[in-house]
């Protein structure tokens, strides 16, 4: 258990899938855990729901944390940081799951020097998702300990050194489930298309993928080698290949990955944060 006091600003479906992993993986109490955002009566929901405590004042809400973990939407950002700049504990641990936020803007933003970036996906808010993540140098090696605790309440993590990581996994695994959606929609709507009832088409088409992941996790080989094996010659897997190559099918993911990545990179480049002038010689970003 992390006997710590964790903040969440902005109590959002991805704040209360990682809140809700802590309490139920008996990582976190309740009553350790303060949320705070906007929506009153939505605090106050989740507090009823899982005991933890609604703060109207996000300074109020972070003023003991040990941990804070920031969740608000990318628009929202430069407004939270302004609002926490003054308020954050000197040694408390700042995770941010904000998409495109930058350490460097994050650290600015905040004056604040122990800063973790992670990048969740939509998965996570069942327990199954994939959560990368990297941190400035002033994070400590048991703050790096916690930050897996509780990432882990999301499902697998993977630590990298190289921010730039995050921007692409933004890319592929961040808005991969939009992808996955997509191509599900995609061969719902075929076999309806053929003349299959909606609910036989659901079923045939969520089993299928279901048990293609199963069955690539189970063998040891490379997809394409997965591939190859339903592929008879003549057949209609054969068929089926020919037309999504003509279509151009492997190119329209590649790109559409891309151009998810090049988005990510834009919103790491949002307005600059202005940090107001001071005499005070203390913090590592006063002149």
């Amino acid at each position: 258990m992390i006997d710590k006091k964790i903040t969440f600003i902005g109590p959002g479906a991805m704040a209360e899938a990682i809140f809700g992993g802590l309490i139920k993986n008996s990582i976190s109490q309740p009553s350790a855990i303060h949320i705070s955002g906007p929506n009153q009566d939505r605090c106050d929901l989740l507090a009823q729901k899982y005991g933890v405590i609604p703060f109207s004042s996000n300074k109020a809400a972070v003023e003991s944390a040990d941990i804070v973990i920031l969740s608000v939407k990318p628009q929202r950002l430069n407004a939270v940081m302004a609002d926490l700049r003054s308020a954050l504990p000197k040694d408390a641990l700042v995770i941010s799951i904000i998409a495109g936020a930058t350490l460097k803007k994050l650290s600015h933003g905040l004056s604040h020097n122990s800063v973790v970036r992670t990048m969740p996906n939509t998965p996570s808010q069942i327990g199954e998702g994939i959560t990368v993540w990297t941190n400035t140098s002033n994070v400590t090696d048991s703050q790096k300990e916690i930050t897996q605790k509780i990432l882990s309440a999301l499902g697998q993590e993977i630590h990298v050194e190289d921010e730039h990581y995050l921007d692409m996994a933004t890319a592929l695994s961040g808005t991969g489930p939009a992808y996955v959606f997509m191509f599900m929609e995609s061969l719902i709507d075929a076999g309806v298309h053929m003349g299959l009832p909606r609910r036989i088409s659901e079923q045939l088409v969520l089993q299928t993928i279901t048990g293609s992941v199963d069955y690539y996790k189970q063998n040891n080989v490379h997809v394409s080698a997965l591939r190859n094996q339903v592929t008879s010659p003549g057949g209609t897997s054969a068929e089926a290949l020919y037309y999504l190559e003509k279509a151009g099918f492997r190119t329209a993911i590649s790109r559409a990955v891309w151009a998810a990545y090049q988005r990510s990179l834009e919103l790491g480049k949002d307005q600059p944060v202005h940090i107001p002038d001071t005499k005070s010689s203390e913090g590592p970003f006063n002149s």
